[in-house]
């Protein structure tokens, strides 16, 4: 099956629905997801969208926490385009109807919106949708792209590969470019070409390259593993953000304890009712989130508890129902409630704050191929990203492609004729239990010698054997046909050796990675490069 578009959007979260909608006024647009049109990481989201709307509030303040809270690392004419475009973003969905909180009685600090607080801002900028802004977000969006007629939605799609010059067939004029990308359907388990004069990948970061995360399933690096694997470079994948408090229960792994609680006056506990955040930090609670979770961290090590407690009880439970519905109601579902009782919390894998490398229009090295979202390095986030930056980026890189796709689309070549996907010499697997042991295996040795504190054994530790998995992937990869599984444990592989090459190279400790062997910072770092060469998980069609 050959399909063609003229853009193809890989990712339904926040950034690929806006670069839809900018689009397909004027053209035909293809958005892929894998699974259904909520299952990414956007509807998952609690906190808000952080952005300039207080009277005494200024874009100045923002770009300046953003700076501060990234280490030294930030781009800061990104840092400053997205704040200053952050307003006009929260309009553009105020109009589209996300059904934003608001103050009970009347405006705070001059806007009608309930703006709240989150680590490292030193204002209340965050506007959100009580406790569940990602979902109000993502079903605002999926309603007006379900309503497009430019718009065609293909669930349970999974990206294998970008089409390049490498994959046309012989005799075809090609150039340096993308053509749009190979695609699995998991209904039927047949690859085919998926042809778009220009492509986007929105597919959102490789947290889940962890044993523990906040994220959903799907957050397996594929952007990033399919644009390296097309040539394209990436930068600070050493740098992952692990979210301080994810709620501690063996029936809720995955759930995100929002930082807007600290934001509202919740404290850090240990078990015998002692704060301690305070000896870390003089801003508390409140500080980075880098700071917070190896403060956590230290503390479950050094007294041999599985998890600090996040207490609200001491606030009114009708300003904590109100405030924090979802959480509360989840909560209550295992027993905890809030207002009365803390909550056992736990750090885990968040956000990916390096990754493809694209310029102010979210432009890859590779022409015709974009990269928005989390699975994008913009510069915006440096070596930490601010709480509730990640929306904003989405929603303004994702205007900003559209626009430059939309300036240059007359000049934007025709598709071309890639070469078939060969499955002649392989066969139905009879080994899926490889799969399962090598993906327990990577997140495993990921969490224990990659994760919040490092060194250099414990990096040449996981080095050695991200080597060996790659090897054995790569093997299984070549002899079997492909799935949905076996696609995300490669782009899996491929995103644990990016980390773990980008922090070998890192001789320091700056913002979300932290060395034991390098505790202090090194005045003249910079960002950690990586640049692509003959890989190891190509494609089968070369």
């Amino acid at each position: 099956m050959k399909r063609t578009f003229d853009i193809v959007i890989v990712g339904a979260g926040a950034a690929g629905l806006t670069a839809a909608l900018q689009l397909a006024d004027k053209y035909r647009v293809a958005v892929l997801s894998k699974d259904s049109m909520s299952s990414g990481a956007t509807n998952w989201a609690q906190g808000g969208i952080a952005a300039v709307l207080a009277a005494t509030d200024s874009d100045q303040s923002h770009i300046d926490d953003t700076l501060m809270a990234g280490a030294g690392l930030c781009n800061e004419s990104a840092v400053r385009f997205v704040v200053e475009n952050g307003r006009s973003a929260i309009e553009q969905l105020v109009q589209m109807g996300v059904p934003f909180s608001r103050y009970a009685d009347q405006a705070e600090d001059g806007y009608d919106f309930h703006l709240t607080r989150e680590g490292g801002h030193s204002h209340r900028r965050i506007i959100h949708a009580a406790d569940a802004t990602g979902r109000a977000v993502q079903s605002t969006l999926n309603d007006h792209v379900r309503a497009h007629k430019n718009i065609t939605l293909m669930t349970d799609y999974v990206a294998v590969d970008i089409i390049t010059n490498r994959h046309l067939k012989d005799g075809v004029p090609d150039s340096n470019r993308a053509y749009g990308v190979y695609v699995l359907s998991k209904q039927t388990g047949k690859v085919s070409p998926l042809y778009g004069k220009a492509t986007i990948l929105a597919t959102g970061g490789a947290s889940r390259v962890y044993l523990y995360s906040s994220n959903p399933d799907g957050s397996t690096g594929d952007g990033i593993a399919v644009a390296w694997r097309a040539g394209c470079r990436v930068a600070n994948m050493e740098f992952n953000q692990f979210h301080p408090t994810v709620l501690f229960h063996p029936d809720a792994k995955t759930f995100l304890i929002s930082e807007a609680l600290r934001g509202e006056g919740a404290v850090l506990r240990l078990k015998d009712g002692d704060r301690f955040m305070d000896r870390f930090d003089k801003r508390g609670e409140l500080a980075p989130r880098d700071i917070v979770a190896r403060a956590i961290d230290h503390e479950m090590k050094r007294t041999g508890e599985e998890c600090v407690y996040l207490d609200i009880t001491h606030k009114d439970p009708n300003f904590t129902l109100s405030h924090f519905p979802m959480i509360y109601r989840r909560c209550m579902e295992l027993g905890i409630d809030i207002t009365r009782e803390p909550i056992p919390v736990v750090p885990a894998a968040h956000y990916t704050c390096g990754g493809v490398m694209v310029d102010q229009a979210g432009q890859t090295d590779l022409k015709h191929l974009y990269a928005i979202g989390e699975c994008a390095h913009t510069g915006l986030h440096g070596a930490n990203r601010m709480a509730s930056n990640s929306l904003l980026e989405c929603l303004v890189y994702g205007r900003s492609a559209a626009e430059d796709i939309m300036e240059r689309f007359a000049s934007f070549d025709g598709s071309s004729f890639a070469r078939d996907w060969d499955e002649s010499k392989v066969t139905d697997s009879d080994e899926e239990i490889v799969v399962s042991h090598n993906w327990n295996e990577l997140r495993r040795f990921m969490w224990d010698y990659v994760g919040i504190v490092r060194t250099d054994k414990r990096l040449a530790r996981a080095k050695r054997r991200v080597d060996l998995l790659m090897g054995e992937i790569q093997e299984y990869y070549g002899n079997f046909r492909v799935t949905s599984d076996l696609l995300e444990l490669r782009n899996l592989v491929t995103v644990a050796d990016l980390i773990v090459r980008s922090a070998m190279e890192r001789k320091e400790s700056r913002g979300l990675h932290y060395t034991v062997d390098y505790p202090d910072l090194d005045p003249d770092s910079s960002k950690t490069i990586l640049t692509p060469f003959v890989d190891a998980m190509r494609s089968r069609v070369e």
